[in-house]
């Protein structure tokens, strides 16, 4: 099951509240301005700031 895109249209980053997107592979959420990678877990985004990894 994908992420629904109502869900996505709401979802801001926690770390500088700005826009986030779907990476190419669907795994994970992405803060372009934040270089950072939140994991999608069991259909679940998972938006922590601790959690989070950094883009390379």
């Amino acid at each position: 099951m994908a992420i629904n895109q109502e869900l996505l249209d709401i979802l801001a980053c926690p770390k500088c509240k700005g826009e986030i997107h779907l990476n190419d592979t669907k795994e994970g959420l992405v803060c372009e301005r934040c270089k950072l990678l939140y994991e999608i877990k069991d259909d679940i985004p998972i938006m922590l700031i601790d959690e989070a990894k950094p883009l390379e």
